[in-house]
């Protein structure tokens, strides 16, 4: 099933994505031969899942001969698991950021500490990296995340404030920086300074930035998941945008997990383990990685699409800050290593 690039330009101005029909919580009643399963999910995966919803659905079909209708509710991954803990009854979630999900543990016992171990990779299907989408000729011969950091280039990103999207950036530019310049962490905080200075707009998540670099023309470079870069240049052919993969990035994993609490109570956890045990099937696989240009972990479907995907230096969380629970505290909590950088 192809990559639909009239559902992404359309989908650029949407906040929120559905299969077949606007999301009005309880407004349809279900029948007794029918399901509906509810995916909270990150904010740039809108045609992803509208894909991946047939999909499934077919295959559920198949299997059990129940019709299943999957609804979509998208925005930051952090702001959607604050929606699930104010009461957002999503079955399954399928976030860009492991700690949006433990927080759901943490903070609503919505399910069990142990909630990575369920599936396998730590209930990451695929797996991305962070890139950059330049204009047509790469006018500012932007190769590497040092060239970011220049005066006389300007970035568009998501708030690592309020986007798992912006802090895999912020860390990756990070890692960059750890890499060139070792142990010395006032060239590192020089650096990071830099490149913060450089951003022109901080969007509040990957699709509003998408919004601003490509429709309203401001910037010079977009930062943005590698997947997401590919889908933005094929459905704007006429502006030959180019991607530049750089030398070392993050390792952006996209973890997902039943909401047991949610789904037990609304009928569905067999359904909605199913639902997300299906994204490791070799069509998933294949789905993910040639149509939506992610990176996956089938060896055959990895084979296939191998060309696809420069190599790089992937840095994880642990080579960067330690841990996500470090990571969030030092860097990205009010007052930290983020807000110190931004102080003027």
């Amino acid at each position: 099933m192809p990559f639909n690039f009239k559902n992404l330009r359309r989908g650029l101005r949407q906040t929120l994505t559905v299969t077949g029909l606007s999301l009005v919580l309880g407004a349809t009643p279900v029948l007794a031969n029918n399901a509906t399963l509810l995916n909270s999910s990150y904010d740039v995966a809108r045609e992803l899942f509208v894909s991946y919803n047939e999909l499934f659905a077919a295959h559920w079909q198949q299997q059990t001969g129940q019709t299943v209708e999957v609804r979509q509710s998208h925005g930051g991954s952090s702001r959607q698991a604050q929606a699930i803990i104010q009461g957002l009854r999503a079955d399954v979630v399928t976030f860009n950021q492991v700690t949006d999900i433990d927080i759901l543990h943490q903070r609503g016992n919505l399910l069990p500490a142990n909630w990575n171990e369920q599936l396998p990779n730590a209930s990451s299907p695929y797996y991305s990296t962070m890139a950059f989408l330049v204009r047509k000729d790469n006018p500012k011969n932007i190769r590497d995340w040092d060239d970011l950091a220049r005066a006389d280039v300007s970035l568009v990103l998501p708030n690592p404030k309020t986007s798992g999207n912006g802090r895999y950036s912020y860390l990756a530019a990070l890692g960059f920086a750890q890499l060139k310049f070792g142990q010395d962490q006032q060239a590192i905080d020089t650096f990071m300074r830099g490149w913060l200075n450089r951003v022109a707009v901080f969007d509040t998540g990957g699709r509003g930035a998408t919004n601003t670099f490509v429709d309203r023309g401001i910037g010079d470079a977009l930062l943005t998941f590698e997947s997401e870069l590919h889908g933005i240049r094929a459905a704007y052919p006429d502006q030959d945008f180019q991607i530049i993969v750089p030398s070392a990035s993050f390792l952006a994993e996209f973890p997902v997990a039943v909401v047991e609490r949610h789904a037990e109570r609304n009928g569905n956890l067999e359904l909605a383990r199913a639902y997300l045990a299906h994204l490791y099937s070799e069509d998933a696989q294949r789905l993910l990685s040639r149509d939506f240009s992610y990176r996956v972990h089938h060896e055959k479907v990895k084979a296939e699409t191998a060309a696809n995907f420069p190599d790089l230096r992937l840095l994880t969380i642990d080579d960067i800050a330690g841990s996500w629970d470090k990571a969030m505290q030092e860097h990205f909590a009010s007052g930290g290593k983020l807000d110190q950088l931004q102080r003027r």
